[in-house]
């Protein structure tokens, strides 16, 4: 191996981890900075006090690393460090089933994951006529289409029923819409499938989570297909989702007492 060779691969090996090289999403003056042995430190304790634990693959461990190797090749020394108590900030999102917690250094988010959490089990709400509420018809989608990711088009559905039901012209401050819309957004960045949020997830105890409630009538469920349709690549709905859950219960009701309003 020549001297340049050899000059190289120890350059190579001596390269120091900065936070952008750990933390892609990170700009600014704290990208070309070391990641020192307190930085991960201060992310550590920052996890510990709000999640309760350090995570498994969050950006505690990642720093942790990435500082470690640094100290190693002489770049950082035990007591440097970058970050303070006040650049990291954590939050945590609960979604049925799901919890998300967001890690931000400096105002820049550099890891977002899901934790699972158990479901509460569904509330139903009567219309106190026997007819079908859109609550109640939203939560069969859970037996339907529990799996399905969801998606804008769903998100959409479920926005559509709710402003029907309650007959509130915008969607109710983290009501079941908002939690879809959230869903929506957060699946739409996840790679995984099995680390998306679900229409399970979601609609579980909908009706309860609805301040108000009407029987599902056939207007309902012209309203709720066309803003699925609308916001579905192909112009469809899902044969088994939102839609399709909201228009076999205005069927039923339908054929049950003739309701057309």
């Amino acid at each position: 191996m020549s001297q340049e060779q050899s000059k190289k691969g120890h350059d190579q090996r001596q390269k120091a981890m900065k936070f952008s090289d750990v933390f892609p999403a990170v700009q600014g003056e704290l990208a070309d900075k070391a990641v020192a042995p307190k930085d991960a430190a201060t992310m550590q304790t920052a996890e510990s006090d709000v999640v309760g634990q350090n995570l498994k693959r969050g950006a505690a461990a990642t720093m942790q690393s990435a500082a470690a190797q640094n100290q190693r090749a002489g770049y950082v020394g035990l007591n440097d460090m970058n970050i303070v108590e006040d650049d990291v900030t954590i939050t945590e999102t609960d979604l049925p089933g799901r919890r998300i917690i967001t890690e931000s250094v400096g105002g820049q988010v550099v890891g977002e994951y899901i934790q699972r959490t158990p479901l509460a089990a569904p509330s139903i709400v009567q219309a106190g006529d026997g007819h079908i509420t859109i609550g109640e018809a939203l939560e069969t989608t859970v037996m339907t289409a529990r799996k399905k990711p969801v998606e804008w088009s769903d998100a959409a559905a479920i926005q559509a029923a709710e402003i029907r039901a309650t007959g509130r012209p915008r969607i109710v401050p983290g009501g079941v819409a908002a939690e879809a819309q959230s869903a929506a957004t957060l699946n739409a960045r996840t790679m995984r499938n099995e680390d998306k949020t679900t229409l399970g997830d979601i609609l579980a105890g909908a009706a309860s989570k609805l301040p108000d409630d009407k029987p599902t009538t056939l207007q309902d469920a012209k309203g709720v297909t066309d803003a699925e349709m609308r916001n579905d690549r192909y112009q469809t709905t899902h044969p088994t989702g939102v839609a399709a859950s909201v228009a076999a219960a205005a069927r039923l009701n339908q054929d049950a007492s003739n309701i057309t309003k």
